[in-house]
């Protein structure tokens, strides 16, 4: 989560769009894996088409999320784009219930429900949103059902996937939707500040390196209805990081917010035994 915390700091760094900011961040990723990945791969036996497919099945959803959620936030506010976005949880908790037949007691969603409200003080939801979503909203919706997609899928790729052929294979298919999205979108991949670039390598290496290698070895221990609630963290810590970075001051709703989705964190780890 301290890894993922970063990913919204590097966005506001880099000074370029934020497709192109997540282009970079998997394209860094997927060089930097290759080599290891194949040297894992040449000492044993390759996996499976079908596994292979998974993992970059996983990059695209991983791409879909991130740039349903970009576009998101010039439609609506940034509180409610990422508000919507971290609804995922909820989608993976009732996938995994219905069609897992995970069981998942009455205290698992009592810390669910927490963390989600502590989300929304977290980020501040807009005030005015109602039960009529406007298209911004609509995508952040629609980006936290692909997010939700990428935990479930890591969670069954995991059982066929060693962990860092999993996240090379993700980096992948993310970086060649991204492309594609990039493309469509004239969106340019050149002309920036040296210092952007800077900051799209350390995105790559911190945020998707090592957090999505911490993210999907996690995801072959645990369920993914116990590590999505936990991911919700993340924007906490990115607020808390905010403050001695861009000197940005917390409310007390805030604060309550972060409590809330601890303590939420809490029970639902301890209602699934993790």
């Amino acid at each position: 989560m301290l890894c993922l915390a970063f990913s919204g700091i590097f966005v506001r760094f880099a000074q370029a769009p934020g497709i192109v900011t997540s282009f970079f961040r998997m394209t860094v990723a997927a060089l930097v894996l290759t080599p290891l990945a194949l040297g894992r791969a040449h000492k044993s036996s390759w996996p499976a088409a079908g596994a292979l497919g998974l993992g970059l099945l996983a990059g695209l959803f991983s791409a879909l999320d991130h740039g349903l959620w970009s576009s998101a936030i010039g439609l609506t506010s940034v509180a409610n784009a990422t508000l919507f976005n971290y609804i995922a949880p909820l989608w993976v908790a009732v996938f995994a219930a219905l069609v897992w037949r995970e069981t998942l007691n009455l205290r698992f969603w009592l810390g669910l429900g927490l963390v989600l409200a502590g989300m929304g003080l977290v980020v501040g939801l807009d005030a005015r949103v109602s039960l009529r979503l406007n298209p911004g909203d609509a995508l952040g919706v629609a980006s936290s059902a692909f997010y939700a997609a990428y935990f479930l899928l890591a969670q069954r790729a995991r059982r066929v996937l060693p962990t860092l052929i999993f996240i090379w294979l993700s980096a992948l298919g993310a970086a060649a939707a991204l492309l594609i999205l990039c493309a469509l979108l004239g969106l340019p991949l050149a002309g920036y500040p040296p210092a952007t670039y800077l900051v799209f390598l350390a995105a790559g290496l911190f945020s998707q390196v090592a957090g999505y290698f911490l993210v999907a070895y996690t995801l072959g221990r645990l369920p993914a209805s116990a590590v999505a609630p936990t991911m919700i963290a993340q924007p906490v810590l990115t607020a808390l990081l905010a403050i001695p970075l861009f000197q940005e001051t917390l409310s007390l709703a805030q604060v309550l917010g972060g409590l809330a989705v601890l303590a939420g964190i809490a029970i639902v780890n301890r209602a699934r035994g993790a």
